[in-house]
């Protein structure tokens, strides 16, 4: 029988890529890369499952190991809130 669990409070650090904040983000995320195509960049995150492909608007959290990764917004908007 499956039992009901809340997820704990955990304040988390996270930068929205926005397409063009690509020094932003490798400042906050030493896992991330780019890769350039003409104007289009790319950005990757080194995660603890492989590479991940990070998409225009989404959010890229430092984990509560110091692992990073990518959350798509709704999602984002739907587990964090502000916390400042």
């Amino acid at each position: 029988m499956p039992k009901s669990y809340r997820k704990k409070p955990v304040v988390i650090e996270a930068v929205q890529w926005d397409g063009k904040n690509q020094f932003e983000v490798m400042n906050f995320c030493k896992s991330c890369y780019f890769t350039s195509y003409g104007v289009e960049k790319d950005l990757y995150i080194d995660t603890l499952e492989g590479d991940m492909k990070a998409s225009v608007g989404d959010y890229i959290i430092k984990g509560v190991e110091g692992e990073f990764y990518a959350c798509k917004p709704k999602i984002f908007e739907l587990t964090y809130e502000n916390a400042e």
